[in-house]
Order: C-alpha cells, then structure tokens, then sequence
C-alpha cells in the first residue's frame, strides 16, 4: 500500500556467520531468486539464479563481470542447488565478507549481503524490485549512525528528500530513532533555521488532542485560561514532529487530513481559519496498514501520509552498526573506546536487542556508571568471586541488570501505570507484567 522509495521491507536477517540451509529449512528453495549489485561501480546489475554454477569476477565472459578494480579476476563461484545457493571464495586477494565475517564458503539466504572488494552483492527473490538508488557513501546523516548496507541505502534516500519541501512518514519499532531521523530531515532542510517542534500524541489525553494539534482560545472548555497556539501554528516556518500518529482518535483524523491538504488550522472555540508555512513529518511504531485494514485508521489519512515512506531498521537486522553506535555513544559521554572491553563489546554485539538503540544506550550508560565500566568481567558469586565465567551467564547478568534498571525507570516516569509504561515501551501488557514480577520491582 505505501511507497517506499529506494527502500524494500526487509525480513529478518540471520547474525554474520556460517549458513546453513538457512533459506529453506532442508525443503528446497522456497523462491527462486537473483544476484544484485547493490553497491559499487556496477551498481544495479542483476542475475536470475538457475540452478547450476555462476562466476562472479573481473575476468571477461564470467556470468557476472565486475568492473570494480578491487575484486579478483575469479572471485566468487555460486552453486545453485536444490536446496541452497553455496558460495565460495575461489582464492580471492582481498577476501569475501558476510557482514564483518570473511568466509571461504556459506550458504545464502533471501536478503543476504555478501561483500567483495567494494562491491555489495544481495540475493533477492526474483520478482522483487531492485533499490533504485545507491546507498550513501557516508556513514552518517545528521544523528543516525550506521555502516551497515540498510542504514547507507536510507541515507541516499534522506539526502535525496530532506532539501525537498515533501511530508515523511516514518515507521519502526520503538527505540529505532524516529525522532533522531526527523530532526535530522528538519537540520538538513531549507526549513533548518526555523522551528523544529515535537508533539508525541502517545503521551497527550484523547480529549485533548484537538487543542493540542490546533489550538484553544480563551474559554473555549474548561481549563481553557488563556489562547494557546497548536503545535501546527508553534511550527510555523520549520518542521512539526508527529510521534505515534497511529494513536490519533478517529474524530480527529478528519482535521489531520484536512491540515495536509490545506494548511489551514483552526483553534478550539474559534471561527477563524489560520494559514501556516509546516513541514510534517509523521511517525508511529504500529503497523499503520494492519490499523487501515480494522478500520481503526483512515485509508486517505494514511495514503496522504506515506507518499515518501522511510523505515528504521532494527538494531538485530544491523549487527555491524552496534560497535559504531556505541563509540558514538562514549564520545558523547566524554569516554574514549577503550572504556569497554574486548569482552563487553562481544557480549554487546551478540545481544539481540529488542530494544534497539535505546535499549544499547541505557546498557553502555550502565556499564560505565557501575563503577568497573565492564559488566562483562563482573565478579561471580560463587565463594571466592573470580571473574572466569562463562559468555552465556555474563550475558545473562548484562541483559538481566538492564531489564532491572530499565523497568525502574519506565515505571518512575510513567507514575506505577503499568499501561501507560508498556505503551512506551513498545511490549505487551501482560509481558511486561511478567518482566516486573521476574524483577521484583513494585510498582
């Protein structure tokens, strides 16, 4: 239904390493699929995968010929079979890379990145469309931080529209960034020198999110004290942030469509009609396609919305950018790299992160502020202490001590309202019950 320029919806990606059978569970190919380039001189050149043998190099009448100087004459060889597509390295000078991993072989998998030389290779399923657009050569855009192929592809796309005048729609799970990414569009925009204003409708009353999009004049309900400008008039000339559109009430979507079309807003209790100069960039952790389809979302709101469409990828699907983002992080807190050891930053990237980058944040942030600034190593309790405990307990103890502090504080800010912090937190209700008793954490 949306339009997701430049950007295809990723599925889930197994961790850099080893693949086996990974594409079909041992029941054969489920699709068939093709070989892209999705970065480098050859970008956009493809191959549909039949079953038998491919070369991928410089050499000419290879079945993929790269122009790319930094790949061997006979690189890659790719044996499609029954069950699996096997790629090996046929001797490479530079190396074959899945993720940070360097392989001789593996077995691929829909979606999966194989990197030679400086070329990005990506098996897609063959009636997908291939990205329109390289991916950035840059490693950052304004606050967002990643190496990874999926963050450099949004980033082409956020400098191709960020000049442009055009609304965004932004969608990813909680903790993701969508806030880092629309002050990022609004810095590098025409609009930068003007304001950029936040509203987040998860945290604003029903009954009040009327006034707080459009205004009130004086009187117009009770607690109406004195006139009050919307976040629409308050973004006047710069950049308006809807956070959780997906939780606007139904009466007042009507007006939301209305605004974009127009740029007209009209305060509670006034008959006045005010024209306003606002970018809108709107997002939401819901699934705004599933709320359409149960009608608890208009279909023209939505269409209206998502005419440039970008998704956050989630840290689990972007493992090579958690070593990055942490060195940003201790950057900002004043700590150089080596605060974390070789041990933590194992136990960091192998985690899951069901938080994403809010969730790392909060974790780095503890490990510095614990005192030892490595959780990793922290002493066993067994008599005599010691520090010679297994990967899995040590990850268990970082994870668990997090979930601790984490919930402490969800709940601090959201006054005990266990339903109030699961909606911040992205999780069920009855999850998030069960992670506050596990914890014993009163609320």
């Amino acid at each position: 239904m949306s339009n997701v320029l430049g950007c295809e919806k990723m599925t889930e990606q197994v961790p850099p390493g080893p693949m086996t059978d990974a594409v079909t569970g041992g029941q054969g190919l489920a699709m068939k699929l093709k070989l892209v380039v999705v970065s480098g001189p050859d970008f956009g050149r493809e191959i549909v995968l039949e079953p038998g043998t491919y070369r991928v190099g410089k050499d000419e009448g290879l079945e993929l010929t790269l122009q790319d100087s930094t790949v061997s004459r006979l690189h890659l060889v790719l044996e499609v079979l029954e069950k699996t597509v096997r790629v090996k390295d046929a001797g490479s000078r530079n190396g074959s890379f899945y993720g940070e991993t360097k392989f001789s072989q593996i077995e691929a998998q829909p979606l999966a990145v194989i990197r030679i030389g400086r070329t990005e290779l990506k098996f897609l399923p063959a009636n997908q469309a291939a990205p329109r657009l390289p991916p950035s050569t840059k490693e950052r855009f304004g606050g967002l931080v990643g190496k990874s192929l999926k963050m450099r592809e949004m980033f082409a796309l956020l400098e191709r529209v960020a000049p442009t005048e055009a609304d965004i729609y932004i969608r990813g799970e909680t903790g993701t960034g969508k806030e880092v990414c629309a002050e990022a569009v609004h810095k590098n925009s025409p609009r930068a020198s003007g304001p950029f204003v936040v509203c987040d409708l998860a945290s604003v009353a029903p009954n009040l999110f009327e006034s707080e999009l459009f205004g009130h004049v004086k009187g117009s309900y009770t607690g109406a004290q004195s006139d009050r400008a919307g976040a629409f008039e308050r973004a006047h000339r710069g950049t308006l942030f809807l956070d959780e559109v997906g939780e606007l009430a139904a009466d007042i979507q009507p007006r939301l469509l209305r605004f974009l079309e127009r740029r007209q807003v009209k305060r509670v209790g006034s008959n006045e009609w005010k024209e306003v100069d606002v970018r809108v960039i709107a997002a939401t952790h819901r699934d705004l396609e599933a709320e359409v389809k149960a009608g608890r979302f208009r279909e023209d709101l939505y269409h209206r919305l998502s005419v440039i469409t970008l998704e956050l990828p989630p840290l689990r699907d972007r493992s090579e950018d958690i070593l990055p983002l942490v060195d940003e992080m201790l950057l900002k807190m004043g700590k150089p790299p080596s605060e974390l050891s070789a041990e933590t930053r194992a136990l960091l990237t192998a985690h899951r992160w069901p938080g994403n980058v809010r969730e790392l944040r909060n974790v780095v942030e503890r490990a510095l502020y614990v005192g030892t600034a490595d959780l990793a190593a922290e002493k066993s309790q067994a008599p005599g202490g010691g520090t010679n405990i297994s990967f899995k307990d040590a990850k268990e103890r970082l994870v668990n001590a997090f979930e601790h502090d984490y919930l402490k504080a969800l709940l601090a800010r959201c006054g005990g309202n266990v339903t109030a912090a699961a909606r911040e937190a992205g999780l069920d209700r009855v999850h998030l019950h069960r992670l506050i008793k596990k914890h014993g954490i009163s609320n």
